[in-house]
């Protein structure tokens, strides 16, 4: 895609899921790109199925500090300047609010929210001095609506939206010629997806609703087509393809007066 090919892209949490569907789509569009994770042996698997594609990886916390500017040196190194980060790492802890701990909702804080605001910092300290680019940050539907037994997972996704418009208008007044944009994933297969789903519905006390949405695979899956058949208009669950689709569009020139938005992918599930 135009704009993408030949250039420097790094993803978080790019061992799975749409951090590892977003690291080969940014592959097959001709990027370079330098994953992260703390699953090493996810991201060797990421490398394999890259194929003849560039990608290399390292091991990241991203609530570490000091560890951002490693990896965007380490990135930089491989690759070139930066011009895409994708911001994707995340966790979704689960719990009714009375019994939430504080040290759980600063854990979900710390990877949620905290890694967006250090990844993008980072990309802004370098990019700005390299030509610009587009930061990407993975939120979800959470993010804009509240949802039981999830309270911390939505507060952190809705701060990462806000967070994502503020430094779009940032950048474009400071004239950084970066453009910073979310990502807001409704249902979406992927086994991490399936586990935080799962949490969910048993930290609301709801053994019906859990039973009927595993009946068909077993007690301790999801069944992805019954819960999306409950939730979206469209009757099915998304794929992690076409998250990285999205993803890959905003990396491109393609989506140049693209900026501060809140970008939407989950079968209309928002939409009534």
């Amino acid at each position: 895609m135009k704009g993408i090919s030949g250039t420097s892209a790094l993803v978080t949490g790019a061992a799975s899921g749409i951090g590892r569907a977003a690291a080969l789509g940014l592959v097959a569009a001709g990027a370079k790109v330098y994953g992260t994770d703390i699953d090493a042996a996810g991201l060797a698997e990421t490398k394999k199925l890259a194929g003849d594609g560039v990608f290399e990886f390292g091991s990241q916390d991203v609530t570490d500090e000091a560890r951002w500017d490693t990896v965007m040196s380490a990135a930089e190194e491989a690759h070139g300047a930066v011009s895409t980060i994708v911001n994707n790492a995340g966790v979704a802890i689960a719990g009714p609010i009375v019994d939430f701990s504080l040290a759980d909702w600063q854990k979900q804080m710390a990877i949620n929210m905290d890694s967006v605001f250090l990844g993008t910092r980072a990309g802004m300290r370098r990019m700005k001095d390299t030509g610009g680019g587009s930061i990407i940050n993975i939120s979800s539907v959470a993010g804009l609506r509240g949802a039981a037994g999830a309270s911390a997972y939505c507060a952190s996704k809705g701060g990462v939206r806000l967070f994502t418009k503020a430094a779009a208008v940032e950048c474009a007044q400071m004239n950084y010629g970066i453009r910073v944009n979310s990502v807001h994933p409704g249902i979406i297969d992927t086994p991490i997806w399936q586990k935080s789903i799962t949490d969910m519905l048993n930290a609301v006390d709801d053994p019906e609703q859990v039973a009927a949405l595993t009946a068909h695979s077993g007690a301790n899956s999801i069944d992805v087509d019954a819960i999306a058949a409950q939730t979206s208009p469209m009757g099915r669950a998304g794929t992690a393809q076409e998250v990285a689709d999205l993803i890959v569009f905003l990396a491109s020139d393609a989506s140049s007066y693209i900026n501060g938005q809140e970008m939407v992918i989950d079968g209309a599930m928002t939409s009534r």
